[in-house]
């Protein structure tokens, strides 16, 4: 290591020290202290300069920062923009996540395992995420589905999970779980009031726990879910590994239609606002709906036929015959 990064180091030091005082007088001054985010970019900063070998200077060179601005980035001093900070990252051949402190990101093996995964297909990454929840014992082996026969129906709103999946636990003597309403049970009030009172990432706790008590409870039932529940990538999983997943798939046009003729008049306002985000949410969560399974395209059929599809598909996947 060149003097110049060991002096550098040991004045870093020296300032954190510094800062640390300045902080304690700050406070006793009444002076706002640093923002402990803006700290911890900055000392991860200074870790991934060290790791590189470079002195403040030749990170300034290399990122097209003055030495200033990353002075005071590194002494949590500097609120940076985005395009400062890419430059930053891209200067230390680093990712931005690992900069901001993405915790996939914070020890070798991490590291380690975001390399092997870069730049494969989905269908790779889908293998390899199958051989490590089985790895796990999180996954169930393939083929042992039919030994814990759960059935998560997932879709977006209106695409017939709650009519479909009554007609389908009648069908199969299966117990029939509305999820949105174990929901409820849990928080003690609606959905709408779990969110107003207690924000959306409350809401994906009591979904998350609601389905877990769902496993636990019932070795075989049919469970209508709600449609934002593959939004969270550990429910998400929970349902991979112990239900047999079907999509329920449908036009966005017929989404808003059913939505509406069950009596909700919400969508009516502003109808082509609404369409439009409504198109936007349904391909956005199209690659999570997609990691069902199996899918049942409920568009432009009757009832019936979409149920016999459905009944045909669950009982074929579960190797239940026909009485």
């Amino acid at each position: 290591m060149s003097s110049n990064i060991v002096h550098e180091q040991e004045s870093s030091v020296g300032a954190r020290k510094s800062a640390r005082k300045s902080n304690g007088s700050r406070a006793e001054n009444g002076e706002p202290e640093r923002n402990p985010v803006l700290v911890a970019l900055g000392e991860r900063v200074r870790a991934l300069r060290a790791k590189k070998g470079i002195s403040r200077k030749e990170l300034s060179e290399l990122a097209g920062v003055s030495e200033r601005h990353l002075a005071n980035l590194e002494l949590g001093e500097g609120n940076a923009s985005f395009l400062v900070l890419l430059q930053v990252a891209g200067a230390l051949q680093c990712s931005m996540a690992e900069l901001v402190g993405d915790y996939t990101t914070a020890t070798p093996e991490w590291l380690l395992i975001r390399s092997l995964l870069e730049d494969k297909d989905e269908s790779t990454l889908r293998r390899i995420r199958i051989l490590i929840g089985e790895a796990l014992d999180t996954v169930a082996a393939p083929g042992a589905v039919d030994r814990n026969p759960r059935i998560a129906l997932i879709g977006l709103r209106g695409a017939g999970k709650s009519t479909l999946g009554r007609m389908l636990a009648d069908d199969l003597g299966f117990p029939f779980i509305e999820l949105s309403r174990e929901i409820e049970k849990f928080a003690g009030c609606s959905i709408e009031e779990i969110q107003a009172l207690y924000g959306i990432n409350a809401y994906r706790r009591y979904e998350r726990r609601a389905l877990e008590e769902s496993i636990q409870i019932y070795p075989e039932a049919i469970i209508a879910t709600p449609g934002g529940i593959v939004s969270d990538p550990a429910t998400l999983n929970l349902l991979l590994t112990h239900c047999t997943t079907i999509w329920l798939r449908a036009r966005p046009q017929e989404h808003m239609e059913r939505v509406i003729a069950q009596g909700d008049m919400r969508p009516m306002t502003g109808h082509r606002e609404a369409m439009e985000d409504l198109k936007g949410i349904l391909e956005s969560r199209v690659p999570f709906y997609s990691q069902a399974q199996y899918q049942v395209d409920t568009s432009q059929v009757p009832l019936e036929t979409a149920f016999a599809r459905l009944r045909d598909l669950a009982r074929g996947a579960l190797r239940i015959e026909y009485a």
